[in-house]
């Protein structure tokens, strides 16, 4: 989709095109440091045990510490990385924080996925100097 644009647009080689793969060609920069956040916050497997967990809906912070038996400072480390990513948010109540998933990030790592998924298709077979 964005791709097509933008070779048909820019006319982009092979060698050029990933780092306009995400977005406009001004914005490469912020789009693949937001990749770079993204994948990050999903590269840890506790941080996917608490997304895991959180697939079921809000959760407090005191239940996850009990059912992923981690420390809160280990827990809130994790959710503060999770959360600077945008694929989660809280909520204070009371003494309290609550947190949720936030689809729109999740959808952002599936286009990203996608696109590099159709380049790997498209580039299968070719050769850098053939």
């Amino acid at each position: 989709m964005v791709l097509r644009r933008c070779r048909a647009l820019l006319g982009l080689t092979n060698q050029n095109l990933l780092m306009y793969s995400w977005g406009m060609a001004t914005d490469t920069r912020t789009d693949v440091e937001r990749a770079a956040r993204l994948f990050h916050a999903l590269s840890d497997e506790r941080r996917l045990r608490i997304i895991e967990l959180l697939r079921g809906g809000e959760r407090c912070v005191c239940d996850m510490v009990d059912v992923l038996d981690a420390g809160q400072s280990l827990l809130s480390f994790h959710l503060k990385t999770l959360k600077a990513a945008g694929l989660v948010s809280d909520r204070k109540q009371g003494r309290w924080s609550y947190y949720r998933l936030n689809a729109d990030p999740f959808e952002e790592v599936q286009e990203i996925a996608a696109t590099l998924r159709a380049d790997a298709e498209r580039t299968a077979h070719s050769t850098c100097c053939g």
